[in-house]
């Protein structure tokens, strides 16, 4: 349980109303359809200041850069409050929450994720732990298409060669043991322009047609995490549909909260996002978006549970006693953006101009350059490390890494990039760019972290130290 400063009020949570008590939880039937209305208009709320957001982030660590937002999210303590809340609305009395609460407020959840990514019906959204639950989730079913002939041996799945390392294991998990192939596509990185990957991708189906096979299957990221880039996604789906790929999936992980999220315009067969990473949600849940979910018979919770057989949706939201809460407090956080001045599009675009901005000056003081164009970025941008660094591996970046955060007290991504073609290869003035960092900008976040990385940076390089070099305990 969560411990505040203040202690949270013992009341009931506000639940929406329903007159059919179902004693079940999670997930909408054929007598729920009363509850697929969009989104209400949220209540006005007092605009927040920037004091408020020192206030509702105060829980952080002092004293430290965290410009590492992507990898773990952050969580406001007015989010928290609401999940203590439940917390103990459980605790207090858990039959009446299990059969009274749960099924209403996940259901309300997930209403309003479908009123957020603009979904056609709220049976089509599942609530999940992370994205690398959902991709078990679909992979496992398009493994039994391999192992029972409907996808032939030579058949195969498609992913860039940087997608997420729990993805590209559960893809070995499910696909390779039922006889399936996986094409690898290479991201071209630093990247110049969306055609550079859409013209990459192709070449990577017309490689899966080798031996007479088709590509089945495609995993996409929306916004890859290492290195981090937007990828073009409704242009690769489109790809995908002319080629006769039989299913999409689009790895959102890093999306909601940091891009425009309509599943009708990206059309993909399966959306994942985590609500964590940049919608404000504790960890840990995710949306799976199932694009007419009615007609997917075969898809599955990897956990079996009592509610199996009776769709995705219900299946997830039941996986036996553990903690919901995360999955709860979505109508917690809508309340928390909207205080921003354009809510959720607000603080994307507030979060995207400032990594740029700061990118930007990183690049400039280190003599170096950003990984991709600003339009390819949303609330992480990848900057070139000074190549007298010497980032000759992953183990130099990882080094790098420890150090800055226990000797400069800043938390960052590091990457080692190879060299691959010495005409493609970025330079600085002393030699060959084979590092980055990866800054994302949150609203907790401001400009003086990013000088603080700057400076540490620019004193490693006036020690004369390199990576290989730097004490990192």
């Amino acid at each position: 349980m969560i411990t505040l400063s203040n202690n949270p009020t013992l009341n009931p949570v506000p639940m929406p109303q329903d007159d059919d008590e179902d004693p079940r939880n999670g997930a909408v039937e054929a007598n729920d359809h009363a509850h697929q209305s969009p989104l209400k208009k949220p209540r006005l709320t007092r605009p927040i200041s920037e004091p408020d957001i020192l206030q509702e982030f105060s829980h952080h660590q002092q004293g430290f850069a965290r410009i590492n937002n992507g990898s773990f999210g952050s969580c406001p303590r007015s989010v928290l409050s609401a999940q203590n809340t439940w917390h103990l609305r459980f605790l207090q009395q858990p039959d009446e929450f299990f059969f009274n609460s749960l099924r209403k407020g996940i259901l309300e959840s997930r209403a309003a994720v479908k009123a957020l990514i603009n979904a056609d019906d709220v049976d089509d959204v599942s609530l999940v732990d992370n994205a690398t639950t959902a991709a078990a989730i679909v992979l496992q079913q398009v493994g039994r298409q391999f192992a029972d002939g409907s996808f032939r041996k030579n058949d195969a799945v498609i992913m860039f060669h940087c997608a997420f390392p729990a993805v590209k294991k559960s893809i070995g998990a499910y696909i390779g043991p039922a006889g399936g192939s996986v094409v690898e596509v290479r991201l071209p990185f630093p990247v110049r322009s969306d055609e550079e990957i859409i013209a990459e991708f192709k070449k990577g189906l017309e490689r899966g047609k080798i031996n007479g096979g088709r590509v089945r299957f495609a995993m996409i990221d929306h916004i890859t995490s290492m290195p981090s880039v937007v990828l073009p996604v409704r242009e690769l789906i489109r790809v995908c549909r002319e080629e006769g790929v039989d299913q999409v999936f689009v790895d959102g992980a890093h999306s909601i909260g940091s891009v425009p999220v309509d599943v009708k315009e990206i059309d993909a067969d399966f959306y994942v996002s985590n609500l964590y990473k940049w919608f404000f949600a504790p960890p840990a849940v995710a949306f799976l978006h199932c694009k007419n979910s009615k007609g997917l018979v075969d898809l599955h919770h990897p956990v079996v549970s009592q509610e199996y057989g009776k769709g995705l949706a219900l299946e997830s939201s039941w996986v036996g006693n553990r903690d919901y809460t995360p999955q709860l407090v979505v109508p917690s956080i809508l309340e928390f953006v909207n205080r921003f001045e354009g809510g959720i599009k607000g603080i994307m675009k507030r979060n995207h101009d400032g990594v740029v901005k700061m990118g930007t000056m990183l690049a400039e003081s280190w003599g170096t350059m950003l990984g991709s164009p600003p339009e390819m970025c949303a609330s992480m941008i990848m900057v070139g490390l000074p190549s007298r660094l010497c980032v000759t591996s992953d183990d130099d970046a990882m080094s790098l890494r420890t150090h800055l955060r226990v000797y400069h007290r800043i938390e960052v991504p590091t990457y080692y990039q190879a060299l691959r073609n010495e005409d493609r290869d970025p330079k600085d003035k002393d030699g060959f760019i084979t590092g980055y960092v990866r800054i994302s900008r949150q609203i907790y976040n401001t400009d003086e972290d990013y000088h603080r990385l700057k400076n540490a940076i620019n004193q490693i390089l006036e020690d004369g130290k390199i990576c290989s070099m730097l004490p990192v305990e």
